[in-house]
């Protein structure tokens, strides 16, 4: 192991060269399909899909090798309730770097079927990552600003409606459904200016996750709460992942049921609905941020970075 032996520095650039090599080769063998996805004939657009999500599940593989051969990884992933890799599953977890999913890919991968996430519509134009995300159907969202909504009303429930055609593709195949309720990565100044009233949380966004249950909730075998604490660092966290500085973080895992009462409702437009389903997420964000705050023994979830020298 690497980290035993180099500066985290180098450890980290042959961590970064070394994943950045399997994900062009794995864009490289999506390609193809991604080209063929275009043309507008249904079974052989499935076809393709499934034929990246194959690569991708090899993908994720390769990595998790990569990482044992490169760091010490001793993660305590406290993992409460079997996972069985042919359910469906809707996932939560909080968010705070992009390691978060390399993270999740890791400690699922074989545990349950291949993750979709939610992601933000402007990822579809990163490059290599937004093609191979869209070939595997992974839905991507739009988020309006409350301005933007009060200019054009017709935009009001476009995310919903990307929600529910994901939904459909998902009905014929395994999935794990991944959800960030909180929308966006966490930073304490984010934290400060939205005034969430968690300590290492944002404030969820309940109204994805409740559209994704009313199109699938009796198909998931339940929701899949990860916890995710990592080490202090001043560094940025994906950096500070590759350079070995996570390799002793902590990771709680827990399945949740879906409560029969919520699993079909109007969240947009039945409020004393939306009140009880709210309700049920703030408990779990509360039960999180308590976890967390034991897992992190009171420090916050990300040390801010040293101010510069004057």
């Amino acid at each position: 192991m690497l980290s035993v032996i180099f500066p985290p520095s180098v450890v980290g650039v042959i961590t970064a060269a070394a994943i950045l090599l399997t994900t062009v080769a794995a864009f490289l063998l999506l390609l193809p399909a991604i080209l063929l996805k275009l043309l507008p004939y249904r079974p052989l657009q499935r076809a393709c899909s499934h034929w990246c999500v194959w690569v991708a599940t090899n993908w994720a593989s390769n990595n998790k090798i990569i990482l044992r051969l490169l760091h010490a990884v001793q993660w305590e992933v406290d993992v409460r309730t079997p996972l069985d890799p042919r359910a469906n599953y809707l996932l939560i977890a909080n968010h705070q770097s992009w390691a978060d999913i390399l993270l999740l890919f890791d400690i699922l991968h074989g545990r349950v079927p291949f993750p979709r996430f939610f992601l933000k519509y402007e990822l579809l134009y990163v490059p290599v990552i937004g093609l191979a995300c869209w070939a595997m159907d992974f839905p991507f969202m739009r988020r309006y600003s409350p301005a933007q909504l009060a200019a054009r009303p017709e935009l009001k429930g476009k995310d919903l409606e990307a929600t529910r055609r994901a939904c459909e593709l998902y009905r014929s195949e395994p999935v794990t459904v991944i959800n960030f309720l909180e929308g966006t990565r966490f930073t304490e100044a984010k934290r400060v200016a939205k005034r969430s009233p968690y300590r290492h949380l944002l404030r969820p966004k309940a109204g994805g996750m409740s559209f994704t249950l009313n199109a699938m909730g009796e198909q998931f075998a339940g929701v899949i709460d990860v916890t995710i604490a990592y080490r202090p660092t001043r560094k940025p966290l994906l950096w500070s992942w590759c350079c070995g500085e996570q390799d002793q973080m902590d990771v709680h895992v827990d399945v949740l049921p879906i409560p029969a009462e919520l699993m079909h409702g109007d969240y947009e437009n039945d409020a004393e609905f939306r009140a009880r389903f709210q309700g049920w997420i703030n408990t779990v964000w509360t039960r999180k941020d308590a976890r967390l705050n034991r897992l992190l023994g009171g420090r916050p979830a990300v040390q801010a970075p040293r101010p510069a020298a004057l």
